[in-house]
């Protein structure tokens, strides 16, 4: 399914972007080798995630392209889920393929997303910025989306 939405800001700690004193390189740095011994290696893409808002639209969760359980990544916070489902987003008549990144809701206890957020993380893209409305496809099997 294809959708569109507009780029917005998020807390800023997936980058290091914020100023949480708790994750200074930002916590994509820290999960990453924790990925990566589950079998998923997101070296290639930039360690942070744009924001994208697709209201009127929220998600359910079908079956996740990873589905990683009780991760150790943070002395600061419990372990958490992680939940990873493909993407592809369009810019500039070009496609990018990608990872929707969503820690479990039930398990994440710190920077919440609303239902209609969504965190894609992609190779690093020149000329994106906060407002700028995009598209995204993704695997209904993977996540489906609902009007709210």
């Amino acid at each position: 399914m294809k959708v569109n939405g507009f780029i917005c800001e998020g807390h800023g700690v997936a980058s290091g972007k914020s100023d949480n004193q708790r994750y200074p390189k930002g916590t994509l740095n820290q999960q990453l080798p924790y990925f990566k011994e589950r079998g998923l290696d997101l070296s290639t893409y930039f360690l942070g995630t744009i924001n994208l808002n697709i209201a009127p639209y929220h998600y359910k969760i079908g079956n996740p392209k990873y589905f990683f359980v009780a991760i150790p990544w943070s002395v600061y916070i419990p372990p958490e889920n992680f939940y990873f489902f493909d993407v592809v987003f369009f810019f500039r008549d070009m496609e990018y393929k990608g990872l929707i990144y969503m820690p479990d809701p039930l398990t994440k206890v710190d920077h919440i997303q609303e239902l209609s957020i969504l965190e894609l993380i992609l190779p690093r893209i020149s000329g994106l910025s906060y407002g700028m409305n995009v598209c995204i496809e993704i695997v209904n099997e993977q996540l489906q989306l609902f009007k709210s």
